[in-house]
């Protein structure tokens, strides 16, 4: 919730509603501190070429001397990011779920507050306040989706019938390659498979659809607050083309390029403690584009909720001590919601102290 000393107009709920008007003067709860702002060097005046890390799953999975295996752990190990190309998603379910999503947005804003994040909660539709009561230049939607029993009656059951049919066929296509990469991850990281598939069986699922407008001055504003995603993995689609994303690399920001058919895969905190920090989440932030919208659907992987979130135990012996406390799955979920969103901190919280910050496999 907004801090209880500012005062928002009822636009300013929605940044899409905000936005409709022209806007000479970005409200103040939207600016940032000249510590949290974009690089004004990026991307706006002399972006910094990135080349993003590509996996090509049909090379992956057909690979009999593990070149593009090797590749992927490597990646994994050095970037935490990486866009996956020939990754078996139907281009028909893609071009289903574009019109959806375009078409819940396009909405009356009384149509979506149906959805609206309720007190005390963070699912639903809206803006979040990020510290200082600061507000990212994005509306959102956030439904946890499995187990289906975790589903709240008001949201992804309300949503209309064709963007719940699209999304579920969407997120049955997505858990196949997810159980594709963390499958050849196991392999990478020389455990056993099958550990790592009932570490996630079931797991807790959610997704995030969002929106972020135009802005005027996108160099003050932050389209989502600098972050790591708490998650085992993270899988995003560009819905409408428009990058964006950013991310942090040996302490710089460089825009992500990325292809239009490709999705963009994050390695999450728990999959960096999975690891015992053999990967590694990646920071990563959305700068709004100046004149185009973004549309991004984002799809969150993790383990059930009956799992401990901890280092494997085939990563761990008295050479190779664990660098990460163990925690139950309920727990590590009450705790980051409770977090406030800053960098990689609440991952952090997490480290043994006097661990190790290297560790590789």
């Amino acid at each position: 919730m907004a801090s209880s000393d500012i005062r928002e107009p009822r636009n300013s709920f929605s940044v899409q509603e905000l936005v409709k008007e022209p806007i000479l003067t970005i409200p103040q709860h939207f600016v940032r501190l000249d510590n949290q702002q974009p690089d004004p060097s990026l991307p706006y005046s002399r972006p910094l070429p990135m080349i993003t890390p590509t996996i090509d799953m049909a090379q992956l999975v057909d690979d009999d001397d593990d070149v593009e295996l090797q590749k992927l752990h490597s990646t994994c190990k050095d970037w935490g990011l990486f866009q996956v190309v020939n990754h078996g998603v139907s281009s028909s379910v893609l071009e289903r779920l574009k019109h959806e999503v375009e078409e819940f947005f396009k909405l009356p804003l009384e149509e979506k507050m149906k959805y609206k994040i309720r007190e005390g909660e963070v699912e639903g539709y809206g803006n979040v306040a990020r510290g200082a009561g600061k507000l990212d230049w994005s509306d959102r939607l956030y439904i946890i989706t499995n187990p289906i029993h975790r589903r709240k009656p008001h949201l992804f059951p309300e949503l209309p019938s064709s963007l719940r049919n699209t999304l579920e066929s969407y997120f049955s296509e997505l858990q196949m390659l997810a159980t594709k990469l963390l499958s050849l991850m196991a392999k990478a990281l020389k455990i056993d498979t099958k550990e790592m598939i009932e570490y996630f069986d079931d797991g807790m699922q959610a997704v995030r659809m969002t929106y972020y407008p135009p802005c005027p001055k996108p160099e003050v504003v932050m389209g989502i607050t600098p972050h790591s995603d708490a998650t085992l993995l993270t899988i995003l689609h560009q819905v409408n083309g428009v990058d964006g994303l950013e991310i942090n690399k040996d302490g710089v920001w460089f825009p992500a390029s990325i292809h239009p058919d490709a999705l963009v895969v994050n390695v999450g905190d728990i999959l960096e403690i999975f690891s015992n920090g053999v990967y590694r989440s990646i920071e990563h932030r959305v700068v709004p584009n100046l004149e185009k919208e973004r549309i991004s659907v984002a799809f969150f992987i993790n383990p059930n909720f009956e799992a401990e979130v901890g280092p494997s135990p085939g990563l761990t012996n008295p050479k190779n001590p664990p660098l990460f406390k163990r925690v139950g799955m309920e727990q590590y979920v009450k705790g980051f919601f409770a977090h406030d969103l800053n960098g990689k901190s609440y991952l952090h919280r997490l480290r043994i102290e006097n661990g190790s910050e290297d560790n590789s496999a």
